[in-house]
Formats: C-alpha cells, sequence, structure tokens
C-alpha cells in the first residue's frame, strides 16, 4: 500500500508564519497560478521549518488537527 500524499499547505495572505497540526507536509506558495513549485517538508523532532521558496516559517501545533492553520483557510485540499 502507498504513503498517503502529503497535506499541502499554502500562503495566500502573506504572512509571516503558519502554525499547523503536522511535521511533514507539502508547501505550495500560493494557491495556483501564483504557487512556487511544491516542496515536502520535515520538521523531524523540531517544532519549526522554513520553506526555502517562499520564507514562510511553518509552527508545529500539537492542538491543531491536520488540516487545521492559524490563521485559517491555510490547507490546500484537493
Amino acid at each position: 500500500m502507498a504513503d498517503p500524499k502529503p497535506l499541502l499547505f499554502k500562503n495566500d495572505e502573506g504572512v509571516s508564519e503558519i502554525s499547523i497540526g503536522q511535521r511533514s507536509f507539502e508547501c505550495m506558495g500560493a494557491t495556483p497560478p501564483q504557487d512556487h513549485p511544491h516542496i515536502f517538508l520535515n520538521m523531524g523532532q523540531k517544532d519549526q521549518i522554513r520553506c526555502p521558496y517562499c520564507s514562510t516559517l511553518y509552527r508545529f501545533d500539537p492542538e491543531l488537527k491536520d488540516t487545521q492553520t492559524r490563521p485559517a483557510r491555510c490547507c490546500h485540499q484537493e
């Protein structure tokens, strides 16, 4: 059985930081057609990681569910 595809997160509002309930995911920058190459990011045991394309800082928040973000609407569900 194949591993599930990681969740995609976006930063349409251009905020500097997004809290998420995942440690591994893909950043797409913004909603297409303004997206950047979708890049897989893995925090490992750390609580934050910065996207090398758009510089968004993602912070892990264990109180958030998989698709929840702070600010809201930053999870791109296909």
